[in-house]
Formats: C-alpha cells, structure tokens, sequence
C-alpha cells in the first residue's frame, strides 16, 4: 500500500478555499488492487479540494481510456471513459462511510487517502457490456462474428395446424 501514499491528502495543513490536485492513473494504480479486467488504462484524474470551517467537499473529475476486450469476440479495443464523484467530508465521533455521498472522519483525523475513491470512480465509468464498436456499426470483419452468423437461428414462421382452424374461425368471424 506504500504506492498509495501519493494519494494521501494531508488536509490540515490547507488554507481555507480551493485547492487542485491532479494524478495520472496506470496499471500500477490498479495493481494494487488487483483489478484485471482491461489490458492497459490510461486516465488522469482533477480534484477539487474545497476546505471550509467544517468540512470539506472533493470533486473528481476523471477522463481517460482503457483497452478492453471484446465480450463476443475478444477482439483488443480502446474505450474512452469520463466519470465525476462529489463527495463531502465531516468530523464527527467515529469513521463512518456507509453513506457513498457523504465521508465522517473522526476530529483527530488530519489526512485523507483518496485512492479507494479514484478505483471506485474509474470502474464505475467502465461500460459493463464490452462491445467492440465495430460490432455496433458492422465494419469488424472476425471469424467469431462469422461463426455466430452461421449458428444464428433463423427465424421462420411456423405455425401449429391446430391453431391454424381456430385462427381461420376467427378471420371469418371479423369478416
């Protein structure tokens, strides 16, 4: 967790106000904890630290991509990602997150970790579905999307007899 000390905020020591910090998010970020489900990511990440008498709002902003795989074809491609969390600290008696909204530190605190916030916001911004968007558009030529095409069931009209007399009974009845 030694990797994570850069995203320690020593809020303390800040002035009343605006302050900026920005970080650039890797593999390396995510190594550590142990989250595998892209090839590579590239994201930077904007805080916005705004300290006031009691308590202190963050704004993230994240933009960056992530190479993915395919979930139909495996095929490696690039998606862009953009996410914002708002999140506001208070002081309180204890530590308390169960709100995803609001953060209580307990008043001794003078440090805040925001590295669970970051993971959470960059996955969060990650499309569940990974769909290469030359599956969407139709211009990924791949021999799985041929296979798929030949066991696609295609859809013919067949109908049972039986229904066929009543279906005809009631065709008549209108007419």
């Amino acid at each position: 967790m030694d990797t994570l000390q850069k995203y320690t905020i020593q809020f303390v020591g800040l002035k009343l106000g605006n302050h900026s910090f920005s970080y650039h998010i890797d593999n390396k970020f995510f190594d550590v904890f142990k989250y595998d489900d892209f090839k590579s990511i590239n994201c930077d990440v904007d805080l916005l630290l705004i300290k006031k008498n009691t308590l202190i709002e963050l704004h993230f902003r994240i933009d960056g991509s992530a190479v993915l795989n395919c979930d139909i074809t495996n095929v490696v491609f690039e998606e862009k990602i953009s996410n914002s969390l708002n999140l506001i600290v208070k002081f309180g008696e204890l530590f308390d997150d169960d709100n995803e909204e609001v953060l209580i530190l307990p008043h001794a605190e003078y440090q805040l970790n925001i590295s669970q916030y970051i993971y959470e916001t960059i996955v969060l911004a990650l499309p569940i579905k990974r769909i290469h968007p030359g599956i969407k558009d139709g211009t990924l030529k791949s021999n799985v999307l041929e296979k798929l095409k030949e066991l696609e069931i295609s859809e013919q009209k067949t109908t049972d007899p039986r229904w066929d007399k009543l279906n005809e009974l009631l065709t008549s009845k209108k007419s």
